[in-house]
């Protein structure tokens, strides 16, 4: 499975293959690695808020 497939599933965007199988510990493990990529997601998020925009503001 490719990478980008893999993001696609952890946000969401793209359904899961139904034939592979899913445990217990994969479950605990994709869910853990959604919330990293999530909170990724929003430290960039801040990051270009505080460069780009915060900025505009100070006179």
């Amino acid at each position: 499975m490719g990478i980008w497939n893999q993001f696609a599933e952890y946000l969401f965007i793209k359904k899961r293959d139904e034939s592979e199988e899913l445990t217990q510990w994969m479950k605990y493990m994709h869910g853990m690695n959604r919330i990293s990529l999530m909170m990724f997601l929003m430290a960039v998020l801040i990051i270009l808020f505080k460069l780009l925009v915060l900025p505009l503001f100070k006179h």
